[in-house]
This record gives structure tokens, sequence and C-alpha cells, in this order.
């Protein structure tokens, strides 16, 4: 599996190669088949489980689409999405354990109409939509990434289709492959059709938080290149989602900030850096927990500015992304699917063999902690506190190896050998 990820060239001596070493390409030969079996195997049990998720229609009110439902539900009766007693009873009634907390709706008010067509519809059927339009929205994620690379005829996209956060993402029914989606086409269009990429970056508005250093820059950016229509675009789609929640429910900015005193987010465990490094010092103290975003903040404007001349949101991008990310206040496991564009840009960077399987590995190792959940549901959660962080390492690594393997190639094998982020532009 590993082998086939990747687009190796010929070595100048193949016979001299194939007779007098062939022992020293055995062993890892053998490893890296056994790597790929068990990913194979982690990722097809994966999927499995998502299948008997939306077959088996008593499922669909423990998973987090159901907070979704009962938010579109109140929205379509024109009732208050954030109300948290009935938001509560409502999730109980459609299944959800007496083990799990009851889920509310965090996400700002111009975000709602994402859940306005689930109150039409039934908890099954709604299960069934909602989970098919994800599937859609991560293939098209990676369609649309592939394209950009310059459409590499290799397999090295399933690494993007099996990565473990995406994969939590669908199964529980989450909102941040939306978001994934809108990075992705802004990726996509911000330089033929600026418009449409700022409307695009409406999905990535479903988790603002997210995008502080990313966001920060893309101000900066915009006032540098001119690129005024991407922020018509994206206000456009603000005033326009937010407009019909007006017409729904007019209340609802007050009943966000009335949830949001209320919310008790600062009292919860969520596993990332930020809450980490907040419990560590002054559990309290709950502005600790900003502390990595401003200093990314810092960084990220002092990165742009030193290449603002050759930036590149395909590629610079993506780095700054996982620093966004990774330094957010709070993130959640599934949150890390955002990291698609530098995961698939590291893999297609590196020539490293050891490198993609430790990515595969990786993914494997979230995809086991998810099955740890069914018997213990913070399993998945506590499990993976070292991801994100883990991600951005890999990044490094495989883009730091591409580097130097670029340097001491020989003239000749530069044309072989040239990534297909150079052939993309």
């Amino acid at each position: 599996m590993i082998e086939d990820l990747e687009h190796t060239p010929e070595p100048v001596f193949p016979h001299y190669e194939r007779v007098n070493k062939p022992q020293r390409k055995s062993l890892p030969t053998i490893v890296e088949f056994c790597i790929g079996g068990l990913c194979g195997l982690a990722f097809g049990l994966t999927m499995l489980f998502f299948l008997v998720t939306l077959i088996n229609g008593s499922t669909a009110g423990t998973r987090d689409f159901v907070v979704y439902w009962a938010a579109g539900s109140q929205l379509a009766h024109h009732a208050n999405p954030y109300d948290r007693e009935t938001i509560s009873q409502i999730e109980r009634t459609a299944g959800l354990p007496t083990a799990y907390n009851a889920m509310f709706v965090r996400n700002p008010p111009w975000t709602l109409p994402i859940t306005l067509p689930l109150g039409y519809v039934g908890l099954r059927v709604g299960s069934l939509l909602w989970s098919l339009l994800l599937i859609a929205c991560l293939a098209l994620s990676v369609r649309l990434l592939w394209l950009m690379h310059g459409r590499p005829r290799n397999r090295i996209y399933w690494l993007a289709i099996s990565f473990g956060p995406a994969l939590v993402c669908l199964i529980v029914g989450q909102t941040s492959i939306f978001a994934l989606l809108g990075l992705v086409l802004f990726l996509h269009l911000h330089r033929t059709r600026p418009f449409l990429a700022g409307a695009s970056l409406w999905f990535c508005a479903l988790k603002p938080h997210l995008f502080l250093s990313f966001g920060v820059v893309l101000l900066v950016w915009v006032i540098v290149s001119r690129s005024y229509q991407i922020v018509l675009g994206g206000l456009s789609a603000l005033a326009a989602s937010s407009a019909l929640v007006w017409l729904l429910d007019p209340l609802a900015w007050s009943q966000y900030a009335q949830m949001m005193r209320t919310s008790g987010i600062q009292k919860e465990f969520i596993p990332c850096l930020s809450i980490v490094l907040r419990l560590w010092i002054s559990p309290e103290r709950a502005w600790l927990q900003y502390v990595l975003a401003c200093g990314a903040c810092v960084w990220a404007l002092v990165y742009y500015w030193r290449r603002r001349h050759v930036w590149n949101w395909q590629t610079d991008g993506s780095l700054l992304m996982l620093i966004s990310l990774v330094t957010a206040p709070y993130y959640w496991l599934f949150d890390q699917a955002l990291l698609l564009p530098a995961i698939l840009q590291g893999a297609y960077a590196t020539r490293s063999r050891k490198v993609l399987a430790a990515l595969a590995i990786g993914s494997m190792l979230v995809e086991l902690a998810l099955f740890g959940g069914t018997w213990k549901p913070s399993a998945m959660y506590l499990w993976t506190v070292w991801t994100a962080p883990a991600w951005l390492g890999w990044y490094l690594i495989a883009c730091y190896l591409y580097g130097s393997r670029e340097e001491e190639q020989q003239p000749g094998d530069k044309e072989l050998q040239e990534s297909p982020l150079k052939t993309a532009g």
C-alpha cells in the first residue's frame, strides 16, 4: 500500500541494485506491506463501523449530528435554537444515552441556516442525508486538492481519504468537514474567482476560533494585494445567512450570548494544547488558553510579511493552518480534518516511504482510538491529545526531507523527481 502511494524514480544502476543488494530491500518491503495491511484493515473496520451507524437508525441519537438536528427543529418552528433545556429534551427523546452529557450548538447565529433543512425531516432521514452530504464534501475536497497538485498519477490521495480525524468527523457527524470544504474552495478559487472564494469562507466561519492566525494573515494579505472582492464575497455570505436567521429568530444573537455565558465550556476538558496549558498553570484563569493563539498570530504576521512577495496560499497556507489549529483556544479531534490540505502537501512533497508510513500509522492509531470509545466514551479524546502536534511535526519533517532531497539530486534527475506542487504552479 505504501509502495503504491509513492512515485519513486528508478535507480541509476537498476541491475546493480537488484543483484548485489537484495537483502536490503526485502525487510523494508515486508515491513511496509505489514504497515499497509494494518492501516488498510483499520480503515476498512472504520468504514464498516460508519456504514453500520448509517443503517442502524437507533444510533443516530448518539452522534453529534443530533444537536444540529435538534437546533434545526427549533429554528424551523421559530423557537430558540440555543435553549439548553429544550435541546436536551429533544436529544434524550432521540436516543442520547444518559451516560452522555447533553450537547448544545455553540456556533454563531450566522451558521444556523446549515441546520435549518434538518428541522423538516425525521431523525433517521436527517442522519442519512447529513452523512451523505459530509461524504460528498470530503470527496470534493480531496478531489480539488488532487487537481491543485497537478493530477499526480499515484495513490497518495488515499492517505487523505483514510485520514483518521476526517473519518472520526464523518462518524460523529460534525461540521468540520464543511469548514474543510470552505478552506479548499478558497485555495482553489482565490486567484480566478475571488468573490466566490470569499463566499466560500462562510463555511470556515462555522468554527471561527480555528482560523485565528489564518484569518489575521488573510486580512493583511487582502489589504496588501488589494483583493477586496474576497472581502465582499465573505461579507455578502455572512449578511445573507444572518438575514435568514433574523427572519426565523430575531432574538438569535441575544440567545447566543446568553448560552455562551452559561455554557460551562471552561469547565470541560478538551484535549488540546491550550486547555492543557491552562489546566497546568492555573485552571481558573480562562485567558491562559488564548496565550498560544495570540503568540501564533504575531508569528503568522511576521511569517507572512517576510514572504509577502512570494506568498502562495496553497503551500504557505498549509503551515499557517497547522499553526492556527494547534494553537487554537480549543479544538476537538474531528476538527483536525481541516489539516487535510497540509497533510496532502507534505505527502506529495516527501519522497521518503518512512514518512508516508508514519502518517498511515498515525491515522491508524486514531481509528483504533475510535473503537476504544465504544467501551469507554472518553477514550477517543483522551488518547489523542498528541495528534495535532504530531501532524505539525510530521509536516515539517516531510517538507524538510523534500527540500534536502531536491538540493542533493543530480541535474539530470530534476525533471524526473519534480514535485507535483511545482507542476501545479
